[in-house]
């Protein structure tokens, strides 16, 4: 029994960040909800929680919306639209996100992972991301990116999430982000 397990981390299970995330969850014994649907590939399969079609429904969102928002293009529109869509479910469960990724001149993320980061300053949840290539963390503060030297997880409802193709900074970013916050 762990004296985190009242802890949750919300996540996607796929490969990179949020593997290294769910990882980290499991060795400190924090409880574990990776969203998911029908037929994609993830790594984690602790926690798994494969939403219906009725649920993805529920959080339909633009395509047009988010690739305007974001300044990007999405391809694979089905596939696309749903790896969206359980971002929103990651965001949403949680009240603190962190991101690992690249922050980009137009202050949004790369990537898909863009769309959790865009989705959390939507909902007004505390945001950081670890940027990569600056090896620091940011915080999303009053419509600007502000650095911060040592974040910590301090709400027991968390979303950890990322690029697939983690750096050792990224990855060890998240493993002192652990060992700060769960001593």
């Amino acid at each position: 029994m762990s004296k985190f397990e009242s802890y949750t981390l919300f996540s996607g299970g796929a490969q990179g960040a949020e593997s290294e995330f769910g990882r980290l969850a499991e060795q400190y014994g924090l409880a574990e909800v990776n969203y998911t649907f029908e037929g994609h590939k993830i790594e984690r399969t602790r926690g798994i929680r494969v939403l219906t079609n009725e649920e993805l429904i529920k959080k339909d969102v633009s395509l047009t919306y988010v690739s305007k928002l974001l300044n990007r293009k999405f391809t694979n529109a089905d596939k696309m639209r749903k790896v969206l869509q359980t971002i929103m479910y990651q965001v949403e469960s949680s009240h603190q996100v962190f991101v690992i990724g690249t922050i980009q001149e137009d202050g949004t993320v790369k990537g898909g992972t863009g769309w959790g980061a865009e989705f959390a300053k939507i909902c007004n949840k505390d945001l950081y991301v670890f940027g990569q290539v600056k090896n620091a963390w940011f915080k999303w503060d009053s419509g600007e990116w502000a650095s911060v030297t040592e974040p910590v997880i301090s709400d027991m409802h968390f979303t950890g999430t990322g690029t697939r193709f983690l750096e050792d900074n990224g990855k060890q970013a998240i493993i002192d982000l652990f060992a700060r916050s769960f001593k």
